[in-house]
């Protein structure tokens, strides 16, 4: 499954060895006040590492008419930490992949540029998913809400991300604040910590190491991963899926692309977006990236309406309403967890 783990950084010094790592990576394309004297045809694109890099160049470059050059920055988290630190001495000329969660970093720092700022390119929800065979085979009826989740019946069974380590996470932990309130979330963590639930690091720890459908020897029915999931496990004959996700606890994650404060190469920057904004582009997305275009009339395979819908109530926050309450959020979950 391509669905990224989106883990976050955690620790200074790792996020200043990566940002130097990539100054050096990106200084043959584009760059700010660091780099070299850069050709106007060139417009360096930064993304997450669960992007079409070679595909995208190419077919960006042709579209565009700039030679477009497309750098890694490891996860959406890693990727806002980078364009956080090279702030003054941009490593890219435009970006790609900063979620919901995380936006704010860059729109309160002033890392984006233009009035537009950023735009969404892609979406998706985070939701827990569950393996309906599992729990037929066991005779215990499937879980389907958050409550389910801290009842003593399913003690045990549930894997999750850490919110402090994955974006995924974080997005789970703010659909929580969405539906419990700040003054409920933390019991809520409370209880799911209390009900034996398992926390790993990653999505792929989570899904392909503990799921029980995860193609490994998991033994979880339960875990945290994404809407479109399901889709996946799409049975040879594409009658029936293994999986299901539970859309009561799903929250939106939107990923978002905007041109950079100082750029090398403004107008290449704007040209790429609106690439990333195109309908060729957007038809790309489902296949390659596993989540759901913006543009309601791209191309989404024909079972992911029946197997992979998206919410239609996501418990969801405002971009500025998670940027003002993240980081309290956060110390009141490892507070509540012990975690």
């Amino acid at each position: 499954m391509t669905t990224p783990a989106r883990k976050l950084m955690t620790g200074v010094a790792l996020v200043a060895t990566a940002a130097l790592a990539l100054t050096g990576c990106a200084s043959g394309g584009a760059g700010g006040a660091g780099g070299d004297e850069k050709s106007a045809d060139t417009v360096t694109l930064i993304v997450h590492d669960s992007f079409p890099n070679e595909d995208f160049a190419k077919a960006a470059s042709k579209a565009t008419g700039y030679d477009v050059k497309v750098v890694s920055a490891g996860d959406g988290g890693e990727l806002t930490s980078q364009l956080v630190l090279t702030q003054s001495a941009p490593v890219a000329d435009a970006f790609f992949g900063v979620d919901n969660v995380y936006l704010s970093r860059l729109v309160d720092g002033g890392v984006i540029a233009g009035e537009q700022a950023a735009k969404p390119v892609t979406q998706s929800a985070t939701c827990i998913n569950i393996d309906p065979a599992w729990f037929a085979e066991h005779g215990i009826a499937e879980p389907a809400s958050y409550d389910d989740l801290v009842d003593p019946a399913y003690e045990g069974l549930s894997v999750i991300l850490d919110p402090s380590t994955s974006t995924t996470g974080a997005s789970f932990l703010i659909g929580t604040v969405a539906k419990f309130g700040e003054n409920g979330f933390a019991d809520y963590w409370t209880k799911l910590a209390a009900n034996d639930t398992r926390v790993e690091q990653g999505w792929t720890e989570a899904y392909n190491g503990q799921f029980t459908q995860g193609g490994g020897e998991g033994t979880y029915p339960i875990v945290l991963s994404y809407s479109s999931s399901p889709a996946w496990t799409v049975t040879e004959d594409g009658s029936a899926t293994t999986t299901k996700a539970l859309l009561d606890t799903c929250s939106s994650q939107i990923e978002y692309a905007g041109v950079l404060e100082g750029a090398a190469n403004t107008e290449g920057a704007k040209a790429v977006v609106d690439y990333l904004l195109s309908q060729e582009f957007q038809d790309t997305i489902a296949d390659t990236m596993y989540v759901y275009p913006v543009d309601p009339d791209a191309y989404v395979p024909a079972e992911w309406a029946q197997f992979a819908p998206m919410p239609t109530a996501p418990n969801d926050l405002t971009p500025a309403e998670i940027g003002k309450g993240r980081d309290a959020w956060l110390k009141k979950w490892s507070e509540a967890t012990g975690w």
